[in-house]
């Protein structure tokens, strides 16, 4: 039996919250207000002031609008404060004006939610903002990141607490049915958010259809195994972190006219190691979301020419950023000095020389 407030109170010790403000994310469902109620009894002990806060994302009119309003009720009945924050994911959307790039309802809606989360915690003077993400939602995160493509990296999916030590997710271990139970053992009351179980969202049809069936025809503890292979690939990400930064150290250097790359010896960097550094420079130079394989592989054949590269060729990347030999270094730079340099495009192979 999973005892949900040894559970908590594990994590939370695990992750040195005590003695000072924690943000409580509840959007009144059974996860958080289970969350806040097992955090309402070891506030006291750890030393915790507990704020509230609601993020109401206004896509269920009425339904979202009763939502606050229960939200609101609980951090009156418990004298907490309450601080709520009012969002538009489908404006975020319609802004974006690459559809390539685009969020889909739910990625904006996560991306708002965490902003507005973080502004109330700045506002309120919380170190720490808790969230209620349980094992269902970290098998949901792996499996969907598998089905849609990932790397080793996006099989990581949430921790327990970010490296910055802000973001806590205390039932991150909690099966989802432990948590139905515990909730209506406690006799908790919660709002129902009927999106749930609309199946035009990708999530609701993986959780209420695909891994049920899955777990039923082939292995009944799934969302456990999911979790540990996240849990898993998070211990070899860190192993794996610390010698890309003593590589980059050798291979790669800010400045302020670029990102400079060494110039000799890439033909003998491991291919995983080299896709590491190769992403290293290219979100040092200003690239995040827009990096692709395809883009590091580009990158990749150019830099293990070496000496051989040509200096009249350049390669092209998204945000104006362009790859170039300059002397006895490989620049990522966004500087448009060099406009003569012949431009590469994405479809074409750098001549050998």
């Amino acid at each position: 039996m999973v005892m949900v407030r040894d559970s908590v109170n594990k994590a939370l010790k695990a992750a040195e919250v005590s003695g000072g403000s924690l943000l409580v994310a509840v959007s009144g469902g059974q996860d958080s207000v289970l969350l806040l109620d097992t955090l309402r009894t070891l506030a006291p002990h750890l030393g915790l002031k507990l704020i509230i806060g609601h993020v109401n994302h206004g896509l269920r009119d009425e339904e979202s609008e009763g939502d606050e309003s229960f939200v609101h009720e609980l951090a009156r009945a418990g004298g907490w404060t309450f601080d709520q924050r009012r969002v538009d994911p489908m404006a975020a959307r319609a802004d974006s004006a690459n559809s390539r790039l685009r969020p889909t309802l739910e990625e904006a809606a996560r991306d708002q939610r965490r902003e507005a989360l973080e502004a109330m915690a700045e506002a309120n003077g919380a170190r720490w903002i808790a969230t209620a993400h349980h094992l269902g939602d970290q098998a949901e995160t792996v499996m969907l990141r598998i089905l849609r493509g990932t790397g080793p990296d996006g099989l990581v999916a949430m921790s327990p607490v970010d490296r910055a030590g802000r973001w806590i997710r205390p039932m991150l271990g909690i099966p989802p049915e432990a948590i139905a139970e515990e909730a209506r053992r406690r006799g908790l009351t919660w709002r129902e958010d009927s999106s749930n179980s609309d199946r035009r969202f990708t999530r609701n049809r993986l959780r209420h259809d695909w891994l049920p069936g899955l777990a039923a025809d082939f292995n009944p503890k799934l969302l456990r195994n999911l979790a540990n292979l996240a849990e898993a690939q998070s211990w070899d990400l860190e192993w794996i972190e610390g010698l890309v930064a003593v590589a980059a150290k050798e291979r790669i250097e800010s400045g302020v006219q670029g990102v400079r790359l060494e110039i000799d010896g890439w033909e003998a960097v491991p291919e995983a190691l080299a896709r590491r550094l190769a992403r290293e420079a290219l979100v040092r130079a200003g690239l995040g979301r827009d990096v692709t394989r395809a883009h590091i592989e580009r990158v990749l054949e150019f830099l293990r020419r070496g000496r051989s590269a040509g200096r009249d060729l350049r390669i092209e990347l998204p945000e104006g950023i362009h790859l170039r030999r300059v002397d006895d270094a490989f620049l990522l730079s966004c500087s448009e000095a060099d406009d003569e340099i012949p431009r590469v495009g994405a479809a074409t192979l750098l001549p050998r020389e």
